[in-house]
């Protein structure tokens, strides 16, 4: 291409969305497809990617991993639990661990992972930690897919004041054909597929420029084997954990309790006003009936085919109000959420107030009455 018009590319050249979140998007889309649920993101610098991937429901453990334990510390916070992780726990775990250390360097805590992202990490890599870069990752660690992304050397001329390196810690940038040959090289040695690809198209008409941002995807051929995992010796812990985040989840006991108990209040407020507003209508406050009714016939289909059995019909005697457990337990949120009747029972046990045999929540409507 003309020198004229390679330098009008090289002055306006700008990707939308930007470059970092079209590798972090990339990476988003790889978990959607392959479903991991241990991910681990070596170079996870200021844990942004590890931060989206907090939110992939299949994701149960987030490991980041930095030899700059500084650039960590500043943005961890951002993986910690909210208020509103706690007011509704989700159904999946969640543990986020954040380690200081090298990838030159093995440590147990970095076994069993899925997934490992090196997004934008090998061209800082000096070559002693470089050579030592495929034994760790593939050898050691030996995940089911590895991805790899660095910059495309050729791309950047079309870069507006890029001398040398796009940036100044790193070590080299590789064309397409030297990062390809080391990827085919490092795939072979470990038994992985590779694939190439990228993010951050070239201009038209410099296709073959290739990427900004080139990429390998690596795929383990062959099932990690109980003996390829102790062929040898388990090397003692190197890495410094400086952060750890356990999120509240309904596999925790405590936290299943407490929704099962407000689910089942809640069902159950909502069958007792439907059960009462037979005999008697909301009255003249339109605040009571606009906040009520929709409750109501959200539930009235539901209820209409439920109530066929005697003993599973709530009902009013004097000034209670009696809601059988087996009816709350067919609402679909109750029944995911406990599994089996007997969980319901044990799980409310001494939490909510039950009539004399245990069978049925129990409300005391002579203050409602009152009241109105």
């Amino acid at each position: 291409m003309d020198k004229n018009i390679q330098e009008e590319f090289t002055q306006t050249i700008k990707f939308q969305p930007p470059l970092y979140k079209q590798r972090y998007q990339f990476v988003k889309e790889l978990v959607e497809k392959y479903k991991p649920k241990k991910v681990a993101d070596l170079g996870c610098a200021d844990c942004s990617l590890l931060w989206m991937l907090k939110f992939c429901s299949c994701i149960e453990m987030l490991a980041g991993l930095d030899i700059c334990a500084n650039v960590m510390k500043e943005k961890m916070h951002t993986l910690s639990p909210l208020p509103v992780d706690y007011l509704q726990p989700s159904e999946r775990s969640l543990t986020v661990t954040l380690h200081h250390g090298s990838v030159a360097h093995k440590d147990p805590c970095m076994l069993g992972f899925d997934l490992v992202t090196c997004i934008e990490l090998i061209e800082h890599l000096e070559e002693s930690e470089l050579k030592k870069f495929p034994e760790v990752v593939f050898g050691f660690m030996a995940p089911s897919i590895v991805v790899i992304s660095t910059p495309n050397s050729e791309f950047n001329p079309l870069l507006p004041r890029v001398m040398l390196y796009r940036h100044p810690d790193h070590k080299f940038e590789w064309s397409q054909a030297q990062f390809q040959s080391w990827a085919v090289e490092t795939a072979r040695c470990y038994n992985y597929s590779v694939e190439f690809t990228g993010v951050g198209h070239p201009p038209t008409g410099m296709e073959k420029v290739g990427f900004c941002t080139q990429i390998g995807v690596f795929v383990r051929k062959y099932p990690q084997t109980d003996e390829s995992v102790q062929s040898e010796k388990p090397p003692e812990a190197v890495y410094k954990t400086v952060f750890k985040a356990v999120y509240p989840s309904l596999k925790d006991e405590k936290y299943l309790q407490n929704a099962v108990i407000s689910e089942v209040i809640f069902t159950a407020q909502i069958i007792k006003h439907r059960l009462t507003s037979k005999r008697k209508e909301y009255g003249d406050d339109p605040e009571r009936k606009s906040k009520f009714q929709p409750a109501m016939d959200c539930f009235s289909d539901h209820l209409g085919k439920l109530v066929v059995e005697k003993d599973m019909e709530p009902f009013v005697s004097g000034n209670e109000v009696y809601i059988p457990l087996t009816t709350i337990f067919s609402f679909p949120k109750v029944n995911r959420l406990c599994g089996t009747f007997e969980k319901l029972c044990k799980l409310i046990a001494g939490k909510v107030t039950l009539s004399s045999d245990g069978s049925a929540v129990m409300f005391n409507i002579e203050h409602e009455n009152e009241e109105n």
